[in-house]
């Protein structure tokens, strides 16, 4: 079954699917990429672990797509010597540590042939990338790519966490595209639509003067939504739970239950 929605499904997001759908995606797109190369290109998945640190009480969409969850302190208590419990007068309040998370990212490489030199760089960005320490970690890795002459594809699907920051308000929209291209280091291209909108194929800058190739967002979609069969797993009759304005979530939830007519066509 296909997603009742023209676009991205904002369900996938606000019942906790994201991590499937994240590496879904990835893998997909990944694929789909692949077939449009040039012959004397190859796409390959990149992957590292790094470390993200939560405050106590932040917001559970925030939470990393793969990760192992570790708290700080010892875990134990100190008897005293005899064996006796010692209980004392007054509590002592102390905070519990911030969780540490071993986060594992995954995005898409373009490497040029026969030397495998990194030349694209796709990233789907995850709840770590809009939030808490791994914004931060996230926005160095994005100068230092372009420093390298990388160009970089960063996709964001999601509607909760802080955008990627620009020198200039981002344009209206739920979802966006931003292109960065190595040789116009200093202005990226930057692709936005609304939730009610189709997904839309966007260019992936090659090595000049190769000719970009296109990555149909739906397409990947699709691939992730069917196989993941989200249909069978997503409750369409739940309210949602995103920011988003009053009127974009009523239309959203009248689409999820089949009581909103859908624009499925592509400009």
């Amino acid at each position: 079954m296909r997603s009742p929605f023209p676009g991205m499904d904002p369900y996938l997001e606000d019942q906790g699917r994201w991590p499937d759908f994240h590496s879904r995606v990835i893998t997909y797109g990944c694929d789909v990429v692949s077939q449009a190369l040039p012959d004397d290109y190859v796409a390959q998945m990149g992957e590292e672990v790094r470390v993200v640190t939560w405050q106590e009480g932040h917001d559970r969409s925030m939470r990393p797509d793969v990760a192992i969850v570790r708290h700080g302190g010892s875990g134990g208590s100190e008897q005293p010597a005899g064996g006796g419990m010692v209980a004392t007068l007054e509590p002592i309040a102390i905070p519990f540590a911030a969780a540490v998370d071993e986060v594992r990212d995954t995005w898409i490489e373009i490497r040029r042939l026969p030397d495998e030199r990194l030349v694209t760089a796709i990233e789907v960005l995850s709840p770590t990338n809009k939030g808490s320490s791994g914004l931060t970690e996230y926005l160095n890795k994005r100068h230092r790519l372009r420093t390298q002459g990388v160009n970089l594809v960063e996709i964001d699907l999601l509607i909760a966490g802080r955008r990627l920051p620009m020198a200039k308000p981002l344009p209206p929209g739920h979802f966006f595209t931003i292109i960065s291209r190595a040789s116009k280091s200093e202005t990226g291209d930057v692709y936005a639509w609304s939730i009610q909108r189709p997904l839309p194929k966007i260019p992936i800058p090659l090595e000049d003067p190769d000719p970009d190739v296109f990555l149909d967002l739906a397409e990947v979609f699709a691939l992730a939504y069917q196989r993941g069969r989200y249909a069978r797993l997503i409750h369409y009759d739940r309210p949602l739970d995103l920011p988003l304005h009053p009127q974009d979530k009523e239309w959203a939830e009248l689409v999820a239950r089949g009581k909103a007519p859908v624009d499925f066509e592509r400009d």
